[in-house]
Parts: structure tokens; C-alpha cells; sequence
């Protein structure tokens, strides 16, 4: 930490603590005249900055200001984000992250994150000394060409970058000293984006092939040789490159893929916690699934471990899961299946998306397309007709590509569908009941996840961690929030699933050899005291 002093420890955001500097703190940092006379304390100022906030029109605007607030002093805002969870969360990253990347170049204000281009090809490693901490332990990086549900937004994609250190920050408590936003600018094929004058990123085509792929590799090397210490969290590539990468150096560093293992453990929560409301057993579930990209084939895959886990075979594991891609049900005849599909294949006759639920019955449909209106009235209303409580999880992001919206999940199933989404919505009052949908929010997995190998000092980042991360979640739904159709918790337990995912994070990591330190005597303790309290 520096030792700053005048308008430069004001001007720090990392340091300033603004008009709460008590007289002799202005005395001793020469700070005298440089603030109004009021010693405004930590609370104080949350209630300026949320009267502030709340006076913006538009949630675009409200990520603007809080995105200044972050770079003018990050005490307050990470402690506002923390005791106001439920409304700022959405501002900060879905569903407002969406248009905060669609509109990067055009809001852009201040440098945040690191910037790798392909003219830096053979210096990745020196100029990744510029960032100015060295005691790195998260790194979020995209190349920005699958955005949420958003496509190809080159160089803008960075705000999810931004967005997703901000919740590991403000949802695990890990320090923001030890996190790094990172933008692989490859170029960018959206043309819009290249026309126009005011972008900021690498202003060619995507780079492809070995030329990309080479990039990649120099960059995780770079960042074992700067920062051994990093966990590397892939985000938003496209589904080939980002099963490649986690294929091919999911076993050689400490890194994952948010949108595959995140996503399916997210997922897998909500399915175990469904079960407690319609009082089935997990390893009857037939499960179906509306899509066949990276989050719908990793979801399966951990779905694989996890019905093992319950007592079955891998074969009849696969029994249990189905797709449904562009042309319906895919089967032996479907004609380019994506490798990690194939699996999953059933000798059936092809068949549309709502015969296909009238023939396999599931009990839960699951949707992954990044298109809007796919889960259809004929579709929900079909789920309703075979399942007393049928359980419809609409995962795409940002809330205008959801499969479908809270309102209509109920309103077609009569009020009897247990709905979860992956962006957030208001409640719903249907036939004199309100129901309170639920959020299968990824930060109730990658936070904490980064924050036990940051704990544990793993090597590597495995399956299991994310399957009984899942169990931890489920786990941590209250008999209140069943009782409201909720499958999640809500978001201001966040940070206390985080430490328990944490935990157990740290318990793999010791039983299956995945680091050199010591078990502390207290885990619990150990983590919890690694978490940043943000305060003055």
C-alpha cells in the first residue's frame, strides 16, 4: 500500500475514504481544507450514493454511475453493493452488463483491465508487469466474441471482465488487489462495431486458427510465469474454443470455464432444491434440454456425475437427459451433432420440441438457446399437463434473450411451475398469490469456487469441486424460500454461500493432494478471515 498524502490519497480509489476522514486523520495526511468541514461517515455516504442512484432514469445510467463510483473510491462502492445486493447486483452485471458491453465505447470513461492485442505476440509475458499489483489470485478473461446471448462484441466485451471481478470481490470477498480483468482483443467480425469511430478495440478481423490459438497459449504461459498464483476464469468464448481450452489446460493450471462449470453447477442446485418441492427423488428425473452449446452440454455432463453420485450407471445416467436442437429431438438421425452431444444420443424417431415432451415426459426442461419466446405457451402449457409442478429453468442472458419470462412460465402452467431464470425478475402476483421468482445466478458458484482455491492454493480446479459446490447451494435453501417456489437463496446470503462452497473447495483440494500448503485447524475460520469486509 502506498503511503499517499493531500489530494493525491484523496484522488486514490483504493485509499480515499473521502469526507469520512475523522480531524486528525485530515491533520496527520494533509488533508486540512481539502474537504468540506461534515466528518460524513461510511453510511452517510452510502445513503448519498444511493439517492444518487435512484434519481438516474435508466438502468445504463445507474451502471455509469456506480462504474464511476468503482473508480473513484472502491470501499464504498463494494460495501454499498454488499448491504444492497438485490438491487445492484443487476445493475452491475445481468442484465445491465449487456448493455453496458453493447455500449463499451460509446460510456467508456476510464481505463479499467488489461488489454492483450496480436501485436502483442512475444511480449504477452512483459507487458503483463505493467498492471501495477503483482500478488495476483483471479483472473477473468474474454475474447469477447460470444457476449451473453449478444454475439460477437469484440473489445467491448470487457465489461464482463469488469463485472464478473466485481462479484468475486463483493460475493467472496476476495481482495481487489488480487483481481484482473482481462481482454483478449483478437479483432472483431461484427462490422458495426469496426465502422464505427468511436471503437476502441483491435479495428481487424478475428484472428483464427493456429494464429489464435497461439495467442491463447503464450497468454496462459505469461500469466504462470507473472502470477503463479492466478486462477484463470474463461468467459463468454465461443462453445468450440471455450471446451477446447478447458480440454486443454483444465488439467496443466488452475483455471475453469464459467459458462460450462459454472453454469451446470448453478443448474444443478436448482434441480436438487426443485425436488424438495415436488417431492421426487433426483435419480427418477428425466431431464430435458432446450439448446446444445456450451452451457447445455456442460450442465449435462456434470448432471452425468451427479446421477452417478446418486446410484446410477453411467448408461442409465444417459437415459435420462435429452436434447432438443434446431430441428427437434435429437437423435441417431440428426445431422451434425456437436461432438459433446453425441453422448446423448437416443434411437428414437425425430420429433418436434412439443411432441418430444409428450413421448419422454420430463420433469424438468431446461433452456439454453440465447433466443427469446422459445419455451412457447404450447410448450410450458404441455410441461403443465404432464407434471403437477413441472420445473422450467430459463437460462439466457440478458433478461430480453430469457426461453421465457417469469409471468408466462406461471400463467401457462396455471400458477404450478417452479420457474428459475439467469437474469432476475420482479415477482409475480397470479390468481391472488404473489410468487417470487428465482435467479439461477452464477455468482452463487464461481465466487466462491475462486475463493477456495485461493484458500487452498489448489493446482487445479475439478469436477467435483463444482458438484458438491451445487450440493452446498442446494443445501443452503431455507424451508422459507421453498415454501415461496424458491429454489435458490436470495442474494444477500451470498457472500455466506460463498464461504461454504469455499470450504469445501478447500476440504477437496487437502483429501485429493491439490496443494502443498497446510491444513489450517480451522477451516471455517481460515476463509473467513481471508474475505475483504470492505469499511473505513
Amino acid at each position: 500500500m502506498k503511503n499517499l498524502t493531500g489530494k493525491a490519497l484523496l484522488l486514490d480509489p483504493a485509499q480515499t475514504k473521502s469526507t469520512a476522514f475523522n480531524r486528525e486523520e485530515r491533520e496527520r495526511f494533509g488533508l486540512r481544507g481539502l474537504l468540506p468541514y461534515d466528518v460524513a461517515g461510511i453510511n452517510n455516504q452510502i445513503e448519498r450514493v444511493l439517492g444518487s442512484m435512484r434519481s438516474k432514469n435508466t438502468a445504463i445510467e445507474k451502471y455509469i454511475f456506480l462504474n464511476a463510483l468503482l473508480e473513484r473510491n472502491q470501499r464504498l462502492f463494494f460495501r454499498t453493493m454488499i448491504d444492497h445486493m438485490e438491487e445492484i447486483m443487476p445493475l452491475v452485471y445481468t442484465p445491465t452488463v449487456g448493455d453496458a458491453c453493447k455500449e463499451f465505447a460509446h460510456i467508456f470513461r476510464k481505463p479499467q483491465g488489461f488489454y492483450i492485442t496480436p501485436e502483442d505476440r512475444g511480449d504477452i509475458a512483459r507487458i503483463l508487469k505493467n498492471w501495477p499489483e503483482d500478488d495476483i489470485r483471479v483472473i477473468v478473461v474474454t475474447d469477447g466474441e460470444r457476449i451473453l446471448g449478444l454475439g460477437d462484441l469484440g473489445a467491448n466485451g470487457m465489461g464482463i471482465s469488469i463485472g464478473k471481478i466485481a462479484l468475486y470481490v463483493a460475493c467472496a470477498g476476495i481482495h481487489p488487489a488480487h483481481c484482473m480483468p482481462i481482454m483478449l482483443d483478437v479483432g472483431t467480425n461484427n462490422m458495426t462495431l469496426r465502422t464505427d469511430p468511436l471503437y476502441l478495440g483491435y479495428p481487424h478481423p478475428r484472428i483464427s486458427g493456429d494464429a489464435y490459438r497461439s495467442l491463447v497459449d503464450e497468454f496462459i504461459h505469461a500469466v504462470q510465469q507473472c502470477f503463479p498464483k492466478a486462477l484463470i476464469q474463461f468467459e463468454d468464448f465461443l462453445t468450440p474454443h471455450a471446451f477446447e481450452f478447458l480440454d486443454r489446460y483444465g488439467k496443466q493450471v488452475r483455471c475453469f470455464n464459467d459458462d460450462i462449470q459454472g453454469t451446470a453447477a448453478v443448474t444443478l442446485a436448482g434441480i436438487y432444491s426443485s425436488c424438495r418441492i415436488t417431492g421426487k427423488q433426483f435419480s427418477d428425473l428425466n431431464i430435458m434440454f432446450l439448446g446444445t452449446g456450451s452451457a447445455a452440454s456442460g450442465t449435462a455432463e456434470l448432471l452425468i456425475d451427479a446421477l452417478c453420485d446418486a446410484g446410477l450407471s453411467q448408461s442409465e445416467a444417459h437415459q435420462r437427459l435429452w436434447f432438443i436442437g434446431r430441428n427437434g429431438l435429437v437423435t441417431l438421425s440428426t445431422e451434425k451433432i456437436k461432438p459433446r452431444i453425441r453422448p446423448f444420443i437416443h434411437d428414437l424417431p425425430s420429433c418436434g420440441f412439443v411432441e418430444a415432451i409428450g413421448r419422454i415426459r420430463p420433469d424438468v426442461l431446461i433452456g439454453a438457446t440465447g433466443v427469446a419466446g422459445t419455451f412457447t405457451e404450447a410448450v410450458i402449457r404441455k410441461m403443465a399437463t404432464i407434471n403437477e409442478r413441472p420445473v422450467i429453468i430459463a437460462l439466457s442472458n440478458p433478461t430480453t434473450h430469457t426461453e421465457c419470462t417469469a409471468e408466462q412460465a406461471y400463467q401457462w402452467s396455471d400458477g404450478r411451475a417452479i420457474f428459475a431464470s439467469g437474469s432476475p425478475f420482479d415477482p409475480v402476483r397470479y390468481d391472488n398469490q404473489v410468487f417470487k421468482p428465482a435467479q439461477g445466478n452464477n455468482a452463487y458458484i464461481f465466487p466462491g469456487i475462486g475463493l477456495g482455491i485461493h484458500a487452498s492454493a489448489a493446482r487445479l480446479v475439478t469436477q467435483k469441486m463444482f458438484l458438491l459446490a451445487a450440493r452446498v447451494l442446494a443445501d443452503s435453501v431455507t424451508d422459507s424460500e421453498i415454501r415461496d417456489g424458491s429454489i435458490y437463496p436470495k442474494l444477500t446470503r451470498v457472500r455466506q454461500v460463498s464461504h461454504a462452497i469455499a470450504v469445501t473447495v478447500c476440504k477437496i483440494a487437502w483429501q485429493e493432494g491439490l496443494t502443498d500448503a497446510e491444513l489450517p485447524v480451522d477451516v471455517e475460520e481460515f476463509v473467513r478471515l481471508l474475505m475483504y469486509d470492505p469499511g473505513y
